[in-house]
């Protein structure tokens, strides 16, 4: 069965790229216009329950989307290829990287989850917990994230998309699984370069926290935090995360 993406590029780098918990393959803004199609090939897979796959059923957690991902890169013929992956995509990558390690170019982590249990007191599980079926909640997750800086109109949109792209069940299901599963045995100490890159606005998944997981677990990794921005460079600050992203992947 064919897998639904989103390919852009015809380059020699291949390049597998995991979206958020509010996204898709669809949602990464104008970020898309400034990547460089002739060096390198990205590939947008739509998890279970998302965008193009809005009908596909599933068990929605991370070890399912590494198991697509993987048969995406097969169905492409991908042997090895580079990892991006956005927030929960962040940690999805690293799913992957556990389950496939040879086949692994470069990790790219952007605002990435880190691997271990995400930690939420009893506000934060409402809120993130409560965010599948209450659209106040995703918007305060929105606004928290890009530090209360971002539009009004810019913030409804994203929230309007997320309830529009994806279905209750897996935002509901996906979220519990990446807050809960602990990766960090399986991949810590792996010798793939990696670059992890965060919005200075950001006020959840901020530099100090990645210097605590990210850049403690790989030993080959770098952080970048951009100016400017906050959990969506997509959005916020296309053309620098398009240029710092690719710098990477060509070193």
């Amino acid at each position: 069965m064919s897998i639904e993406h989103r390919l852009i590029g015809t380059g020699d780098h291949k390049v597998l790229v995991l979206h958020d918990w509010f996204g898709t393959s669809a949602g990464w803004g104008p970020f898309l216009d400034y990547l460089d199609g002739a060096t390198f090939s990205y590939a947008f897979l739509d998890y279970r329950g998302y965008g193009d796959r809005k009908n596909v059923t599933g068990t929605y957690t991370l070890a399912e989307i590494a198991d697509d991902a993987l048969a995406l890169a097969d169905e492409l013929g991908w042997e090895r290829f580079s990892l991006v992956g956005h927030s929960m995509g962040g940690k999805a990558v690293q799913q992957v990287l556990a389950r496939a390690p040879l086949r692994v170019r470069r990790l790219v982590g952007l605002t990435p989850v880190p691997a271990g249990p995400y930690p939420l007191d009893s506000d934060g599980e409402e809120l993130f917990y409560g965010a599948a079926q209450d659209r106040d909640k995703r918007r305060a997750i929105v606004d928290l994230v890009t530090g209360h800086r971002a539009s009004a109109v810019w913030v409804d949109l994203m929230v309007d998309r997320s309830l529009e792209w994806s279905t209750r069940e897996a935002f509901g299901s996906y979220v519990k699984d990446w807050v809960t599963t602990d990766l960090t045995q399986q991949i810590i100490g792996r010798p793939v370069p990696v670059k992890v890159i965060v919005g200075e606005h950001d006020l959840a998944l901020t530099a100090e926290a990645m210097h605590a997981t990210w850049l403690t677990h790989y030993p080959n990794a770098e952080l970048e935090e951009l100016a400017n921005s906050g959990h969506y460079p997509m959005y916020e600050t296309p053309v620098a995360l398009a240029a710092t992203l690719e710098t990477f992947l060509r070193t």
